[in-house]
């Protein structure tokens, strides 16, 4: 069991760290070429997403520190 969990750790683990590796890069092809990237206006979303915590007011920011917490490697 403990070899299956592991298994599936590792494999969110590098899928999360493709999928950070190219939000980067969808930035700023969207910021070079005006054009969205797979159909989504990546900047769009991150405003909204922004927004939201912002609107959230202090269970906002727990809830971001949360979140930031969770991308930050210790």
């Amino acid at each position: 069991m403990e070899k299956v969990t592991n298994y599936v750790t590792d494999f969110f683990g590098g899928l999360m760290a493709v999928m950070m590796s190219i939000l980067p890069i969808t930035v700023l092809w969207y910021v070079l070429t005006g054009g969205d990237v797979w159909g989504m206006d990546i900047i769009a979303n991150l405003t909204v997403l922004i927004n939201d915590f912002a609107a959230g007011g202090f269970t906002g920011l727990i809830v971001l520190m949360l979140v930031v917490g969770l991308f930050v490697k210790k």
